[in-house]
Order: C-alpha cells, then sequence, then structure tokens
C-alpha cells in the first residue's frame, strides 16, 4: 500500500491511502490519525490500511484527488532520522574533494550520522538558505522507515523490521562540512533539514525491484529541467538496508518511526569513479560527485553548487514508467 501526509495545518497532518497511479487517496484518520500513530501501533493498524487500499482500488470509498504539491513529508518530523552512506564509492570521492584519506573500514563497517528530524521539508516545499556561499548540495537518496528494533539486532533479521520506503533529498552544505568535521565532532550546521517524497510505500508495492534489502531501480535526478543523475540503486550499494539498521541498533534499540538513509546513491563505471549521463555513465545524484570528477580529469572543479532559482527533482519510476513515490521538487530560495 501506499501511504502519505496531506497538509491540514496541524505539525503532523493527516493521514491518507493512496491509490498506485498516485492520483486519487482517501482519508484514514479514521484508522490512525498520523503515519507516526499508525507505526506505534502497526500490527492492529496495517491489516486496515491495507483493507482500506483495497477498497480504494476498486473505488469503493470516498475520493479525493491526491496533489503532491499538498502532501507533507510522510513522516513531517521523526523521532529518529540517521543516515548511512551505503555507497562507498560516493564516500570516496566526497573525502578526495576535502582531501581526506578514507580509512580502509569504511568497506567493512557502514558510515552513519544523526540527522535533524525535527522538521523535515515537504516534497515541494523551497530549500530556504541566506547564503549561496554555504555549498548548497542535493543529495538523491533512498530511505525506509522501521517499526521498533531491538538492540543487537541482526542484518539479517533487521529486513522484517522495515515498514515503508521512500526517497530523501538530504540537503547538504558543502562549504560549512570541512570546517565543521574538522571540529572532531560531526554535522550539524552542515545538515539542514531533508525533504521526503510525498508517498511512502510498503516493500511488496515494489516487487522484484525490492530484494535482498536494496532497491534495484534508477533514481532519477534532474537539474533545473535536464537529466542529472539515474543511478541504480542496487549497484555498487556495500551495506544494504539490513546491515543500515544493525549497524544503528548495534548499541541502543530503535523506535517505530526510525528513518533511516542510504547516503547518497552512487554507481561506478567500468570500475571507475563514474561518468555524466552525457558519457554514457549514470550520472550523479549529488553536485559534489561532479565536481570531484571534473577535478581528477580537468584539475579543477567547474560545476557550481545550487544557486538561488536552481530547482532539484528526484523521483523513481517503476518497469512501466509510473512514478512510484511521487516527486520531490525543490526550488533554492534566499532567505
Amino acid at each position: 500500500m501506499k501511504l502519505a501526509t496531506l497538509k491540514d495545518g496541524s505539525r503532523d497532518g493527516k493521514l491518507v491511502v493512496v491509490n498506485d497511479r498516485l492520483t486519487y487517496c482517501t482519508e484514514a484518520d479514521h484508522i490512525a490519525p498520523t503515519l507516526q500513530a499508525a507505526l506505534d501501533d502497526w500490527d492492529q493498524v496495517a491489516p486496515k490500511l491495507k483493507l482500506l487500499a483495497e477498497s480504494l482500488s476498486h473505488e469503493a470509498v470516498p475520493m479525493i484527488r491526491f496533489h503532491e504539491h499538498d502532501a507533507l513529508s510522510p513522516l513531517p518530523r521523526a523521532y529518529q532520522w540517521a543516515d548511512g552512506s551505503a555507497y562507498v564509492n560516493h564516500v570516496e570521492l566526497v573525502r578526495k574533494a576535502r582531501g581526506a584519506k578514507m580509512p580502509d573500514s569504511f568497506w567493512t563497517d557502514p558510515l552513519m550520522y544523526q540527522g535533524g528530524s525535527d522538521t523535515f521539508l515537504a516534497p515541494r516545499d523551497p530549500i530556504r538558505m541566506r547564503d549561496e556561499a554555504y555549498g548548497i548540495d542535493m543529495e538523491g537518496e533512498i530511505a525506509v522507515v522501521t517499526g521498533d528494533v531491538p538492540m543487537g539486532i541482526s542484518a539479517e533479521d533487521a529486513h522484517d523490521a522495515i515498514r515503508l520506503v521512500m526517497l530523501v533529498n538530504d540537503v547538504s552544505l558543502r562549504g560549512l562540512i570541512p570546517g565543521e568535521l574538522g571540529k572532531g565532532f560531526g554535522f550539524f550546521q552542515s545538515k539542514p533539514s531533508s525533504a521526503f517524497s510525498p508517498v511512502a510505500v510498503t516493500p511488496e508495492v515494489l516487487g522484484d525491484a525490492w530484494k535482498d534489502g536494496k532497491l534495484h531501480l534508477p533514481l532519477a535526478v534532474d537539474l533545473n529541467g535536464a537529466p542529472f543523475g539515474r543511478a541504480n540503486g542496487a549497484i555498487d550499494m556495500t551495506f544494504d538496508f539490513g546491515q543500515l539498521i544493525a549497524h544503528a541498533a548495534k548499541t541502543r534499540a530503535l523506535s517505530a518511526g526510525t528513518v533511516i538513509g542510504s547516503g547518497t546513491v552512487s554507481n561506478k563505471l567500468d570500475g571507475g569513479p563514474g561518468k555524466p549521463l552525457a558519457e554514457g555513465g549514470a550520472g550523479y545524484s549529488c553536485i559534489a560527485e561532479l565536481r570531484m570528477i571534473e577535478t581528477i580529469n580537468n584539475g579543477e572543479a567547474k560545476t557550481p553548487f545550487l544557486k538561488f532559482g536552481d530547482t532539484v527533482r528526484i523521483e523513481m519510476m517503476d518497469a512501466d514508467g509510473n512514478s512510484i513515490f511521487g516527486a520531490i521538487e525543490q526550488t533554492v530560495e534566499k532567505v
């Protein structure tokens, strides 16, 4: 089933069930007022939501048009947002860009940071920043939402804790990252609010595309209406979502509604670091990777980070060309 949260003037919005084509939805607040409430009591609530989704597919319940502009992020705020770096190719490239050597352990132990989860941007809300000099960058990612996860769970068992899958634009401020990480205490100012896709889906909706804790489809990232990246979510994913969840839960239990990100989706090409779409590669899900490739090939980066007025679009299509999660589409605006 597909779930969304509509704007209703409250912080947490109203839960709705959305049809497969993302054209209509039906209110679900009589079952659970919010998505977090549904996740808190998933075993009891999910079967009722599934029945409602089936009724919606047969047009047997009241329906309203579903407009992605009316949607908040599926979880407008969450108890926890932890973002991994499952695509080690991306980690290697961005560390090179700031002159940092990558330890060998990054290939065997996931990298993860805990981001701010008190406010997520709506998928069509602007990215508001004070200064372009911050080095504003998009990061196209995949994320999962978990149920309750016990401390010390195995990577294999962690797959069963995945309740929903969605997309992310994990906004990064590249100009602030080196100084902040140089203090040795992690991200904060350099990681503002993220935005999630209008719709979150249960794994079974994805069919054969969801396998082994990975999403085997290209992630479409466009910049100002032009294709920028089409990296496949399963290719070069060093750590699957089961491993990422187990890593997060090594020393703590995770509450229902925890969001775990994949990190920037990144594909290599013929053993190399990847190429732009125009050169036969899969392109990039963030600008920082392209700038690193430009530096490797030409000695300097030429592509600027996001400017005021730039628009980013992140989406994923099924095998028939239909949007699965709806689109994150955001324009950078000056505060």
